[in-house]
């Protein structure tokens, strides 16, 4: 069931909060956007991290080994970095839905801004954030006016750590494995 919130301020009528997945009607405003950090889970990151490690000592160690003497490699954040999330734009917006209320939403990433103009027809897919004060978020906005799909693209935790160190934490995974076996073999 939506959930009125009253600004008066801005409009002289409730705004409606609606967590059902789909909400049609005309694009009104984007309301002043800010920065969020996005949350980063420590065991997860606590994983990758020690996998990383261990492909890079190991890597360094090698290098040791081939070069004579330890070459200077690209730096890695630390740890204290990695566990800062990354910020990501979140932009309030709001609509008038084909049922005469007037809703609230959140865009979450960067969107153009003349990809949706007032008084679009827009159709928009949002859901549930994690805590029950936060406006829902916008998954997808199909705007009927010009036919286009607008899909969000906020940051995640793999984008946040980045590739390189991903594959080195597959690599530090791997020889975790053949370490381990090695041992049990033994």
């Amino acid at each position: 069931m939506p959930e009125a919130v009253w600004d008066k301020e801005l409009f002289p009528e409730p705004v409606v909060r609606r967590f059902g997945p789909v909400v049609t009607g005309r694009f009104l405003t984007y309301l002043g956007g800010y920065t969020r950090e996005l949350k980063v889970d420590q065991p997860i990151l606590m994983a990758v991290f020690v996998a990383a490690t261990t492909a890079q000592l190991v890597g360094t160690a090698l290098l040791t080994l081939v070069r004579g003497a330890a070459g200077k490699g690209a730096t890695r954040r630390k740890f204290k970095e990695l566990k800062k999330g990354p910020e990501f734009l979140v932009t309030p917006m709001r609509m008038r839905g084909d049922d005469g209320q007037l809703y609230e939403m959140e865009l979450h990433g960067h969107v153009g801004q003349s990809a949706i103009i007032r008084q679009d027809h827009i159709q928009v897919t949002v859901r549930r954030q994690k805590d029950p004060q936060l406006q829902p978020r916008v998954e997808r906005i199909v705007n009927i006016t010009t036919q286009q799909v607008i899909v969000p693209h906020p940051p995640t935790i793999w984008s946040h750590l980045g590739p390189g160190m991903l594959l080195q934490a597959i690599a530090g995974v791997v020889i975790i494995l053949l370490v381990v076996g090695v041992w049990v073999a033994l």
